[in-house]
């Protein structure tokens, strides 16, 4: 919500070329060696970790300020491929979607599957994660969804900067 509704589309368009190169790793069966190489699967896991850390620390660091969308918020946005990377970093360094499109091209889509099917089942993931995200951005940044916002921004922004840290923290932590 600190950036302009369009920012927030451009980033659902990122999460989705993230969900695109999943998929594409995926199929060309370097989930399975992410899965089997401890280390590669390592590095990815803290460089998840780390990153959610560092937007949880920019949350909670973070000073509240009244957030004004349209054309007298353009000069402060972000540009739209820094919006872009931000959604395609955020899908790309979460562990956790390298293991559901491993289970999912390892186990539910069997190596018999027609390309074709792949290649359909594949859009719909990608179209959907695109207009989730844009639906929520869209949501956001509404009148009344802003200004319930603005007046809680220090709570939420704090929140769930504490809880991108302790996820990041979990993340990083050996599973028992």
């Amino acid at each position: 919500m600190t950036y302009s509704r369009k920012t927030g589309i451009w980033t659902a368009i990122g999460f989705g070329l993230g969900i695109a190169t999943h998929i594409f790793y995926s199929l060309a069966g370097l989930a399975l060696i992410i899965s089997r190489s401890i280390l590669l699967f390592s590095v990815i896991k803290f460089l998840g970790a780390g990153y959610l850390i560092y937007i949880g620390l920019k949350s909670v660091l973070s000073k509240s300020s009244k957030i004004e969308l349209g054309e007298e918020r353009k000069k402060e946005d972000i540009t739209r491929f820094a919006a872009v990377r931000i959604g395609f970093l955020t899908n790309m360094l979460n562990p956790k979607v390298t293991l559901f499109f491993l289970s999912l091209f390892t186990f539910v889509i069997s190596p018999k599957t027609p390309l074709l099917i792949m290649g359909i089942v594949s859009a719909i993931m990608i179209i959907d994660t695109m207009l989730w995200f844009s639906l929520v951005a869209v949501f956001l940044t509404q009148k009344r969804t802003r200004s319930i916002f603005e007046r809680f921004q220090g709570v939420f922004n704090k929140t769930l900067g504490g809880l991108l840290i302790a996820l990041g923290v979990r993340v990083a932590l050996p599973e028992k």
